[in-house]
């Protein structure tokens, strides 16, 4: 179950009645080789899990086999290469959010296991030399991380500076001989070839940030204050237009000494979409950001940016379409900061669980739930925040496969906002995993599954830790890294 409320969304979340696990559970009770749950949720089957217990498990069973059907006849008359302006937002995604859109709900899941991917390749073993790096170098990323069928071809590995005030952020190792001092992996920007572009009716550039890595120790070291966003060099034409100062300093802050960090973020960004649309002049482009947490903030933050600096805009005139497919992201900026993102078009759907508390923040007294009146009048203090974009709430207790009483970062997961999106088919809807997208991914890095499905806890591990044994001897697996920032970057910065 969710609420979904399109721009502007004043109605806050109406929590409705739903049938509890102990009631199905039981209901069916099942002593055969296989339990019930079993039965109705396979792993890779048609159908994940249920929400009605007044009916009869046969009849459920072949209920959402005909649901799936129909969902899948729906998605194939209707092809993305047609409606994907749609899909990216052309209309604020009006009529797609309740009942969900199947096409819609595939792009979103496709997106947010590119921001996983983020997750899956990062080194944030402290006992590792390469702590705070990619475990992969580009050319081999997508195929090392069982993703070969992407359809992207990887471009730019993006770097931060951990000289900045988020320290629970970023990730060091202890050892002395490390790869970089004072770098994080943060992201990558990927575009689409040939064959994918002509499934997607146009060739995507796709940016996706990390965001932390299952801690939520971050939330406390944010500076909690705004300034201009055009302290930083951002241009701005108001100057009322403020973000939050520690993602600012994350996006803007550089490293002269460091060969990864010698250009901000923020410049690694401009320059590679700035030679990616001038390498295809012909080609139907888009831009997609994705981000998860951190990696949601800064995914905002980007996309204001290339927008106002016309970045995304052609010799031509012609300007690339720009979204952001937001998870579980905090407040950015203030009102102003949300205004300025409309006035400029940006599209950003925001998917959050309402038990998060990271989207609660900052901004837990004055924000986009109050007043607009007094949310004008506290406009500058440093304090007063606004969420962007059209928004999509889910609820992990609708889920039968996870536990309502979680911890924080668990309700917070990435892996687990994808589940949920694949069991949500609108508000009062059935919960059911129709894609059979396999629901043993939420235990990846978190404890989040009921014991019931015997999927044990943080089973995702390096293989030995990166120890290999050489001539006898073992020791850490020497490992290529990436290369370093290219040499014409300060030539396409506009």
């Amino acid at each position: 179950m969710a609420l979904i409320s399109t721009r502007p969304h004043p109605h806050g979340f109406q929590p409705q009645n739903h049938v509890s696990l102990s009631v199905i559970s039981q209901r069916f009770k099942y002593r055969g080789p296989e339990r019930w749950d079993q039965l109705v949720t396979r792993r890779h089957g048609a159908a994940g899990a249920m929400s009605k217990s007044n009916e009869s498990l046969p009849s459920i069973i072949t209920e959402v086999e005909k649901e799936k059907e129909a969902k899948q006849k729906s998605t194939r008359d209707r092809e993305l290469a047609r409606c994907w302006p749609e899909i990216h937002g052309e209309d604020d995604w009006a009529g797609l959010l309740d009942p969900m859109d199947p096409l819609l709900k595939n792009e979103l899941i496709r997106y947010g296991e590119m921001a996983q991917a983020c997750y899956d390749a990062f080194d944030f073993n402290p006992y590792s030399k390469y702590c705070g790096s990619c475990r992969f170098t580009r050319h081999e990323f997508f195929d090392r991380l069982d993703m070969a069928n992407t359809g992207y071809d990887m471009i730019r590995y993006l770097y931060a500076t951990s000289n900045i005030n988020l320290p629970n952020f970023f990730k060091k190792s202890r050892w002395p001989k490390v790869w970089s001092r004072n770098a994080n992996w943060i992201g990558y920007i990927a575009v689409s070839d040939d064959e994918m572009s002509k499934k997607l009716g146009r060739r995507d550039i796709t940016i996706a940030w990390r965001g932390t890595v299952t801690r939520l120790e971050w939330v406390a070291d944010m500076m909690d204050f705004l300034r201009p966003i055009s302290s930083d060099k951002i241009p701005s034409p108001d100057p009322r237009v403020r973000v939050e100062s520690g993602f600012l300093d994350l996006y803007t802050d550089k490293d002269e000494s460091c060969k990864y960090c010698k250009y901000s973020v923020r410049n690694q960004i401009l320059t590679t979409v700035n030679k990616l649309i001038e390498k295809y002049p012909n080609d139907e482009l888009s831009i997609t950001i994705t981000g998860h947490s951190l990696g949601a903030a800064l995914a905002l933050l980007s996309a204001y940016d290339i927008l106002e600096t016309g970045t995304n805009v052609r010799n031509d005139t012609r300007a690339v379409p720009i979204c952001v497919f937001s998870f579980a992201g905090p407040r950015v900026g203030n009102l102003r900061f949300n205004e300025r993102l409309d006035l400029l078009g940006l599209k950003v759907l925001r998917v959050f669980n309402v038990h998060d508390i990271v989207p609660k923040s900052p901004g837990l007294i004055f924000n986009e739930k109050v007043h607009p009146r007094f949310l004008k009048m506290a406009e500058k203090l440093p304090w007063s925040y606004s969420h962007v974009g059209v928004e999509l709430a889910l609820d992990h207790k609708n889920s039968p496969f996870l536990k309502h009483d979680a911890d924080l970062a668990s309700a917070h997961n990435m892996e687990a906002h994808l589940h949920l999106l694949d069991g949500y088919h609108g508000r009062g809807e059935r919960f059911v995993l129709a894609n059979g997208r396999d629901y043993a991914l939420v235990n990846k890095d978190c404890d989040f599954l009921t014991d019931e499905y015997e999927i044990p806890p943080f089973w995702r591990q390096d293989h030995n830790k990166g120890m290999v044994r050489n001539k006898g001897h073992w020791s850490q697996q020497e490992r290529h890294l990436d290369d370093d920032l290219p040499s014409d970057i300060q030539l396409h910065l506009k």
